[in-house]
């Protein structure tokens, strides 16, 4: 659906991108939200899962920073996370700062078996894309996330 925005044809032309971005990226989160409804996950409670499994222990603040979520969000997640058991928390020694968030042997078996099903069904949406439109799509959207960031870093 193209904007009914009566701008310059810059303005037009950038918004009918956005808005066509901004669909699919909802149209994805809601189809990968249903999948994990099934385990009662959260997307975010994915995310750290998905991240601990895969780069092991971190401290909240790593973990915040690669899911790109604040502080306070992360805690609430990792509580509720801990809550079912998934996760143990450990306070650091040397900087009591910093928490530790480790999968526990649940959270362990619950993103192994929930993980694959996940990528297939990305691997399965994505493969209407030919590998060259796959990599094209990925540079695009990192050179806007990138430039997104740098703006948020020099304007705060």
């Amino acid at each position: 659906m193209a904007t009914h925005h009566h701008g310059t044809q810059e303005e037009k032309q950038a918004l009918d991108a956005f808005i066509c971005l901004m669909r699919a990226a909802d149209s994805f989160a809601a189809l990968l939200r249903d999948g994990l409804a099934d385990q009662d996950l959260s997307s975010s409670q994915f995310g750290i899962l998905e991240t601990l499994l895969h780069l092991g222990p971190l401290c909240q603040k790593d973990l915040a920073s690669k899911l790109l979520v604040s502080g306070g969000n992360i805690t609430l997640v990792v509580d509720n996370l801990e809550k079912r058991g998934l996760v143990t928390r450990e306070r650091q020694t040397q900087d009591r700062r910093l928490v530790t968030v480790s999968l526990t042997p649940a959270g362990r078996k619950l993103i192994a078996a929930v993980f694959p099903k996940h990528m297939a069904t990305i691997v399965a949406r994505f493969a209407i894309l030919t590998p060259a439109e796959q990599d094209a799509l990925h540079r695009l959207c990192r050179t806007l996330g990138t430039q997104t960031r740098n703006t948020r870093r020099s304007h705060g």
